[in-house]
């Protein structure tokens, strides 16, 4: 009886190993001078750069999976999260969630408290390539409190996405999206409401 559950107990074990691991994602978020709150924790190796002058500020209790296996949904790539300009902010608020999450930031990106980042999310204020004529400027990206970005879900430049709403997997959102919603597709709409 002693071995029944070895596999799962097993798995805890490297689970929290990799946790104690993580630490190290605190020395590397201290030595590219990210402020961040209590209790941030790490599953995984997380990529941080910010461009000097720039600000990366992520709140308490919020965590960054990047191991493949540490989200069974399936994560392909490690969390990274940059600025890219002298100007950008990224502020992350209380209690959120990633797994695989890209945040790339030119200019201006806000999560609020209790935001949930599905596997293999992106977000982002750019086009990236802004020494392209056809590219336009980057523009601010706003997302409400417990909001919750399903796997695949890409947030793109302008957006802002209102307190409690859902977007479904896959969905790329290109304009904004009120609160107390559920939306999903290519471009991203509205399918029903919450309230």
């Amino acid at each position: 009886m002693k071995f029944k559950n070895l596999s799962h107990s097993s798995d805890e074990l490297i689970r929290r190993i990799h946790f104690f691991i993580g630490k190290k994602n605190k020395l590397n978020a201290l030595w590219w001078r990210i402020k961040f709150g209590v209790n941030v924790r790490f599953d995984g190796k997380c990529y941080f750069k910010r461009y000097p002058k720039s600000m990366i500020k992520i709140g308490d209790n919020c965590e960054f999976r990047s191991r493949i296996n540490s989200n069974l949904i399936g994560i392909n790539r490690p969390c990274s999260i940059s600025t890219l300009t002298p100007v950008a902010k990224i502020e992350i608020g209380t209690n959120c969630g990633f797994s695989g999450t890209v945040i790339g930031a030119f200019k201006f990106i806000k999560l609020g408290n209790n935001v949930r980042c599905g596997a293999n999310t992106l977000i982002t204020d750019s086009d990236w390539h802004l020494d392209d004529n056809r590219v336009g400027m980057p523009k601010d990206v706003n997302i409400g409190d417990n909001v919750w970005l399903g796997i695949n879900v890409i947030v793109l430049k302008g957006v802002t996405i209102g307190e409690h709403t859902i977007i479904g997997a896959n969905s790329v959102v290109t304009r904004d999206i009120p609160a107390n919603v559920i939306a999903a597709g290519n471009p991203c709409k509205i399918l029903s409401n919450l309230k």
